[in-house]
């Protein structure tokens, strides 16, 4: 049956078909749905880790115990895996192991553009990728059958294009994987030194024999064109944009296997052609490989290393017509990212914002907590860092930086990296203060449950972390929790937590205002007799307040009614909230 689907949607249809049992994956952006649209199918265990890592290593322990499994990631999230990622590439697996991980180029939702597929070359393991949805599928079900025959995990490298864009896919019916019973095998599966070297030999001999696979394979494949003066060679995203620039007007040799590349398929293909152009988002790593080969090409010189590429793009670098547009009269305004009407971490960002806190932050829609007005973070670089880099902060100032210097993380990017952190400053004694953003689901990536929230992937009754009983056991006596609706009790807290002697926890807990189950009291409505234009209001950044004419006004489809507006009201302009202190 043809369909019409997401990149992602078609890769989890692909996954399904190929018989996959267990799938663990941690959300990330353009990742997320594949594991979402995967959890669809009841004939398939799909779940939630806790991070990346954990991910990976239950997909591993399914595959060892013979069954087809699955884990997804984005590109940041394939750093926190690479640790069991190249160890695995030296085991091999049982049954078929996939890995998908998903690229942002741009940066839509990503602190870097790092191109994963370096990865697959250091990790010494075959990378497929797919320019359309069709291809998604198809070879998401590739990789089940390569991973069995050449004895390693398939990476599938989408990307957001890809993973975000629809095509006509045709769906198939699902097929069982094989059978492949668990077997006891020390030498294979344990590496320990006298193992893994032992081991080595053969990745080495499967990449050799991967690579004489891709010379054939129908994935790698040259299209004619018409003139020969230039060939290209290109994939994915990149690939559809030369077909719709160039037609068939130039030869063009489109990778589905990025790694290992086809050395006498390119050998070949550059004899045909006059000059050799390499099409390729991000590094230059086709390019790279192809000046390896002792061929002559241009990339790079041409293409930019940063960023999405487009049709105008490619048009213009490749010295082809560049279609006319028509220019707006009018310039579209400026539309900054902004926390949500209502979100509960304003009103904690406001207070910090407000006591002059060096505020370390993390991964997670809070880190717009670093936007005017509020600019109220100074620091976020990956996933568990603010933590750490608090305890380290505080142990090169001491005194200087203890009393007004916190780190904020989210409850499932707490889950994800930041006990370990947390462990280190109870362990190694930094006077240091970690406010737990707790809004009862990992709100960047779309909602999805997490180890504090209760609840499956499906929706159904899970086991659920005590915040505040797990920081008490990992030796932090002082732990309060705060509702950041409440300027008043958040300024209290913060200023005894931050003078006291020892290190601390405060959980700032209320649910993301966007959850379905939340009930809000609903809209307020400003007095324009009362208000006298101080714009005090305007200071937390509330997309539901603006002002016209000097007088505050509530924007009634955006507003929900959580009154943190009204604390700072002196005039009793905005009704119903506590006031501020």
């Amino acid at each position: 049956m043809k369909q019409l689907l997401l990149g992602n949607a078609a890769a989890a249809r692909g996954l399904y078909e190929a018989g996959v049992a267990v799938a663990s994956s941690y959300p990330g952006t353009p990742s997320t749905e594949i594991t979402e649209e995967l959890a669809k199918f009841d004939e398939v265990c799909c779940e939630w880790a806790p991070n990346e890592k954990v991910a990976m290593e239950v997909a591993f322990g399914a595959s060892l115990a013979g069954k087809r499994s699955f884990c997804a990631m984005k590109h940041v999230g394939l750093n926190v895996a690479a640790d069991p990622l190249f160890t695995v590439s030296y085991t091999g697996v049982n049954a078929g192991m996939v890995i998908a991980v998903a690229d942002d180029a741009g940066m839509h939702s990503s602190q870097n553009e790092q191109d994963s597929r370096h990865y697959a070359r250091s990790a010494k393991l075959p990378m497929l990728e797919p320019a359309d949805s069709a291809e998604a599928l198809a070879f998401a079900k590739l990789g089940y059958t390569l991973s069995e025959q050449f004895d390693c995990p398939v990476l599938l490298k989408m990307c957001t294009r890809i993973a975000h864009s629809q095509s006509v896919v045709e769906t198939g019916a699902r097929t069982e994987g094989p059978e492949k019973p668990y077997e006891k095998n020390i030498a294979k599966y344990v590496m320990m030194p006298g193992n893994a070297i032992r081991r080595h030999p053969l990745v080495e001999q499967r990449m050799a024999a991967l690579a004489e696979w891709a010379e054939t394979a129908e994935v790698n494949r040259a299209e004619p064109g018409r003139d020969s003066s230039m060939g290209i060679i290109t994939s994915s995203t990149s690939y559809q944009y030369v077909k719709e620039v160039c037609g068939d007007r130039f030869p063009v040799l489109k990778l589905g296997m990025v790694w290992p590349l086809p050395e006498k398929k390119i050998r070949a293909f550059a004899a045909g052609v006059k000059k050799l152009v390499v099409v390729e988002e991000l590094d230059s790593f086709i390019e790279t490989y192809v000046r390896e080969l002792g061929l002559e090409c241009t990339g790079k010189a041409l293409f930019p290393p940063l960023g999405e590429f487009s049709q105008n793009l490619v048009a213009e670098k490749l010295g082809l017509p560049v279609p006319g547009g028509a220019a707006l009269s009018v310039p579209i305004p400026a539309r900054p990212p902004v926390m949500c009407a209502g979100c509960p971490h304003r009103g904690l960002f406001y207070t910090l914002s407000r006591n002059k806190c060096t505020v370390l932050g993390d991964i997670g829609c809070y880190t717009l907590g670093a936007v005017a007005p509020l600019a109220a973070m100074e620091m976020t670089l990956c996933m568990g860092a603010s933590v750490s880099a608090l305890h380290g902060f505080n142990k090169a100032l001491g005194a200087q930086s203890e009393g007004r210097t916190v780190a904020v993380i989210g409850d499932s990017t707490f889950m994800h990296s930041g006990m370990t952190g947390l462990a280190d400053i109870a362990y190694n004694q930094s006077n240091s203060t970690v406010i737990i953003l707790d809004n009862s689901i990992t709100g960047m990536t779309g909602h999805q449950q997490n180890p504090t929230t209760g609840y499956n992937i499906k929706g159904d009754p899970a086991g659920k972390i005590d915040l505040e009983a797990l920081c008490r056991a990992m030796g932090f006596a002082r732990v309060r929790v705060v509702d950041p609706y409440d300027l008043a009790q958040c300024d209290a807290v913060l200023k005894e937590e931050l003078a006291a002697a020892e290190p601390s926890v405060i959980i700032s807990r209320r649910p993301c205002a966007l959850l379905k189950y939340v009930k809000h009291p609903g809209p307020i409505a400003a007095d324009a007799d009362k208000c006298v234009g101080c714009k005090n209001c305007m200071r937390i950044g509330c997309p539901a307040i603006s002002v016209r004419a000097g007088k505050a006004v509530i924007d009634a489809t955006l507003c929900v009614g959580c009154g943190v507006c009204a604390q700072l009201c002196k005039v009793g302009a905005l009704p119903g909230g506590k006031k501020e202190a």
